[in-house]
C-alpha cells in the first residue's frame, strides 16, 4: 500500500513553453511515496491549507513549508558534459578545439585508465554536478570501460538521473589514448550498456535512473568501420540514446569533410550511418548549413547548446533562435571543460549573452517577426525552458521530467534568494531600509516578486542558493543535504 504523499507549500516556478511559465506564489504540491507528482493546487491561503489537504485525503501527510525568499522549480537538465574533464576546468584557455584536445583534454582523460583515480575523481564530480542543481545529466566518460562503469555506479548510488556513455574513438587520437580497433571499441560499448542496464533498482523507485548512451566521440575520432558497427548496434536497439558532437569549430568541420569525402555535410556523415534519430543529442551545432538544420529537424534529433564552451574555445555563437524557429529541439549543456563551469546557471547566463550578440549583429532587423526567436535576445521564459523542459525534450524525457505536471517525476530544486542565503549577489530585495528621501520602488504583487526571485537566481545565483536537490522525490543534494 502506498504511503502518504509529502506536501510542499509555498512559491513555485513552473515552465510551460518558450514564452511562458507559471509563477505560483501560494501553491500546494503533493509528491507520492514513489516520487511522482500526485496533485497541484494553486492560490492556497495559509488558512486553507488544512482544508485542501482534507479534501485530498492527506490530513496526516508531512508538509514542507517554503520560507520567505524560497521557491520550488524543476531541476536542471545538462544535455552535454564530460565527467573526466572536470579536473581541467579553467585550463587551456589559449587553445581552440583541436589543439585543446591534443594539449589539454586527451592527456587528462588518459589518466582514467587508473580505476582508483577514476573513483576518487568521479565521486567529487558527481557530487559537484548535483549540488549545482543538475538533476538529469548526459555524461561522456572516457574510452575506458571500467572507469565508465565506476562513473555509472557512483551516479546510481547518489541518486542522480543520467545518461552515461563510453567514448568510441579509434583514430586521430594520441597513441596512448586510442582504441585498438573498431571491434574492441564496440565490444566495450556493449559491455557498458549491459552493465548499466543490470544495475539494481534504487530503493526509493523501481524506475531506472541511469541509462546507457551510445557515444561516438565525434566523426573525426571514428573510422567508417567503427561507425558501421555502431550503426548496427543502434539499429538493433532503438531505445538506446546517442550523443556526439557536430559543427563546433570551422577547422573541425573541414577535417571531418576531408575524412568523409562522399558526405555532403557533417550532419550527413552521421545520417549515412543511421546515427541521426529522435533520441540523438548533438552538441554545439554552431556552424550548421541550412540543409543540415532541415535534416536534423526531419530526423527529430536534438541540439545541446553549449555557449560557455563556444565562447571559451573561440568556436562561435550558435544560432539558437533560428533553430527554435525551425522547430528543432534545443537544451543547454555545460560542456566541461571546454566550458569552465559545471553549472547550468552559467550556461543560462551565457546563452542570454550569445543571443544578444546575434541580435546586435543582425544585418536585417526588419525581418524579425513577432513570435519568433531568430535575431532576438532570449527572454527569461525561454532561458528557463531551455534549462529544464528543453533539455528534457532533447533527452526524450519530457513525458517524465522538465516541469511540474501530475504523474511526472518530482525532480526539483528548492531555491533560496532570501536574506539568509550565503550568496550576497543573489539576495532579493533591499538589504537595508531606504535612506532619508523615501523608497521610490513601487510595491510588487506576489507574482511580480516571484518573477524577480527567478531572474535574480538565474543571473546572480550559484550553488549556494540551491538549498535542496530532489530526484524522483528523494533528497540527494543542496546546501541542506548532509548525506
Amino acid at each position: 500500500m502506498a504511503g502518504l504523499p509529502t506536501i510542499y507549500y509555498g512559491a513555485v516556478v513552473n515552465p510551460q513553453s518558450l514564452t511562458s511559465y507559471q509563477a505560483l506564489a501560494r501553491c500546494l504540491l503533493a509528491v507520492s511515496s514513489e516520487g511522482t507528482i500526485d496533485w497541484i493546487v494553486d492560490d492556497v491561503d495559509d488558512s486553507m491549507v488544512q482544508e485542501v489537504m482534507s479534501q485530498k485525503g492527506c490530513v496526516d501527510a508531512e508538509v514542507v513549508p517554503l520560507r520567505e525568499g524560497e521557491f520550488l522549480m524543476p531541476g536542471f537538465v545538462d544535455t552535454h558534459t564530460h565527467a573526466p574533464q572536470v579536473p581541467n576546468m579553467g585550463s587551456g584557455q589559449q587553445h581552440e578545439l583541436l589543439d585543446w584536445l591534443d594539449n589539454v583534454t586527451f592527456p587528462m582523460e588518459a589518466n582514467f585508465a587508473d580505476v582508483e583515480f577514476a573513483r576518487e575523481t568521479y565521486v567529487e564530480v558527481v557530487r559537484r554536478v548535483i549540488n549545482c542543481g543538475t538533476t538529469m545529466c548526459c555524461y561522456y566518460g572516457t574510452l575506458h570501460v571500467e572507469a565508465t562503469k565506476i562513473l555509472a555506479e557512483i551516479i546510481h548510488v547518489k541518486g542522480q538521473r543520467a545518461f552515461v556513455g563510453k567514448c568510441n574513438m579509434d583514430r586521430n587520437s594520441p597513441d596512448y589514448y586510442v582504441e585498438p580497433s573498431p571491434e574492441a571499441s564496440v565490444a566495450g560499448a556493449r559491455e557498458l550498456i549491459t552493465y548499466i542496464r543490470s544495475l539494481p533498482p534504487s530503493p526509493h523507485t523501481t524506475t531506472p535512473l541511469v541509462h546507457p548512451i551510445l557515444t561516438p566521440r565525434f566523426a573525426i575520432s571514428c573510422t567508417s568501420p567503427l561507425l558501421s558497427s555502431l550503426q548496427s548496434l543502434a539499429l538493433s536497439d532503438p531505445a538506446l540514446a546517442i550523443q556526439t558532437h557536430i559543427s563546433e569549430n570551422p577547422s573541425e568541420i573541414a577535417f571531418t569533410l576531408s575524412l568523409f569525402p562522399n558526405a555532403s555535410s557533417y550532419a550527413q556523415v552521421y545520417d549515412s550511418f543511421s546515427l541521426l534519430r529522435e533520441n540523438t543529442i548533438l552538441a554545439h551545432a554552431v556552424h550548421l548549413q541550412d540543409e543540415e538544420k532541415q535534416l536534423i529537424k526531419e530526423r527529430k534529433a536534438g541540439i545541446s547548446h553549449c555557449p560557455t564552451s563556444n565562447f571559451n574555445l573561440s568556436s562561435g555563437v550558435a544560432p539558437v533562435g533560428d533553430l527554435l524557429d525551425r522547430g528543432i529541439k534545443v537544451g543547454l549543456g555545460t560542456d566541461v571543460s571546454g566550458g569552465f563551469s559545471p553549472s547550468i546557471l552559467t550556461a543560462v547566463q551565457h546563452a542570454s549573452i550569445a543571443s544578444k550578440v546575434i541580435a546586435m549583429n543582425a544585418r536585417d532587423t526588419s525581418a524579425v517577426k513577432d513570435g519568433t526567436f531568430a535575431n532576438r535576445a532570449l527572454t527569461i521564459p525561454a532561458l528557463l525552458y531551455l534549462a529544464t523542459m528543453g533539455g528534457a525534450e532533447v533527452c526524450c524525457l519530457d513525458k517524465q521530467i522538465g516541469n511540474f505536471s501530475v504523474s511526472k517525476s518530482f525532480d526539483a530544486l528548492i531555491i533560496n534568494v532570501g536574506k539568509d542565503n550565503a550568496n550576497p549577489a543573489a539576495v532579493w530585495g533591499e538589504p537595508h531600509p531606504p535612506r532619508k528621501g523615501g523608497n521610490h520602488t513601487k510595491p510588487k504583487s506576489k507574482k511580480e516578486e516571484l518573477d524577480g526571485w527567478l531572474e535574480k537566481f538565474l543571473f546572480c545565483g550559484d550553488d549556494r542558493n540551491i538549498r535542496r536537490v530532489y530526484v524522483q522525490g528523494r533528497l540527494i543534494g543542496g546546501t541542506a543535504f548532509s548525506g
